[in-house]
């Protein structure tokens, strides 16, 4: 009998630790602060790994290969007392169909995080309320991550995930904090979240789609379709230039996969429009014009 408990209890261990939809690295940054306790700085840290990787945060059954890799990477760099200003890189991989590499999803470069901190707070998330902008910012990028990795496996599919990062945003707001308000030419959370919810930019969405599904994961059997049909979907990325303020998703789009797209198009075979694809590359992304003319 006590071996039989014993085994249930494995089981719903190994259950819980297979729910949880993260495998995510947290790496706190001190370099640039002085001083002598700095093991706030570790505390936080672990708490934040616990956080991320042992919530559930959606009603998916996900295994544990399943699970969506990702880094954020917090670079302090002031502190007062229990407030500090910092920089968050957030990043996140997808794997590829018939291969062992990993596709960048995500690489966003967070430069207004500032936060309240005191060493062992719980960290309590709940989402009809602002209570911490720590907490409102982690759990606001989760979504995200969570919502856009969806969307590379199926058409919409993150519409659930992106919402919940919508209603962070909106709960955040009273804060009054300018990372999540409406402010016009400011890239900041509100208007990530807002432009990837927005119909008007849903083909954003779909050329997530159709990049990963009917491109990558097709690069292992056939290369030139998938090239072709990669191509064809960085085209339809042009059609959001000059439609959103800042062109964030474009910048967003870019920042991860401007190196990728580089290594896919540098050596044959040839695409049937591949001048357009360099010329529309230079006109939507000239910040990476360095790169567009390795594939020239």
């Amino acid at each position: 009998m006590r071996k039989l408990v014993f085994l249930f209890a494995v089981l719903l261990f190994t259950n819980n630790i297979n729910s949880q939809e993260l495998n995510c690295l947290v790496n706190i940054n001190y370099d640039q602060v002085p001083g002598s306790n700095l093991q706030v700085f570790k505390t936080l840290e672990t708490a934040l790994t616990e956080f991320i990787n042992q919530t559930k945060w959606t009603n998916r059954v996900v295994q544990a290969e399943e699970r969506v890799d990702c880094a954020m990477n917090i670079i302090i760099t002031s502190r007062n007392d229990n407030t500090f200003t910092a920089t968050l890189q957030v990043q996140s991989t997808r794997p590829v169909y018939g291969s062992s590499y990993l596709t960048p999803v995500l690489n966003i470069r967070d430069n207004d995080f500032s936060f309240k901190y005191n060493e062992f707070d719980p960290l309590l998330f709940n989402k009809n309320s602002f209570d911490s902008n720590l907490v409102s910012t982690i759990v606001f990028y989760v979504y995200t991550i969570l919502g856009v990795d969806a969307d590379t496996f199926a058409k919409y599919g993150g519409q659930a995930e992106l919402e919940e990062a919508q209603n962070v945003m909106l709960q955040a707001q009273q804060s009054g904090i300018s990372s999540w308000q409406n402010v016009v030419g400011k890239q900041n959370r509100f208007l990530l979240i807002d432009n990837l919810l927005a119909p008007k930019l849903k083909v954003y969405r779909d050329v997530l789609y159709d990049y990963h599904i009917k491109g990558l994961d097709n690069f292992a059997t056939n290369k030139e379709f998938a090239k072709q049909t990669i191509e064809d979907s960085v085209l339809k990325v042009e059609n959001i230039f000059n439609k959103t303020v800042g062109n964030y998703l474009i910048r967003l789009f870019f920042d991860a996969k401007a190196d990728e797209i580089v290594n896919i198009y540098a050596d044959g075979p040839r695409t049937r429009n591949a001048i357009n694809l360099v010329e529309s590359l230079k006109k939507i992304s000239p910040n990476n014009i360095s790169k567009w003319r390795d594939i020239e």
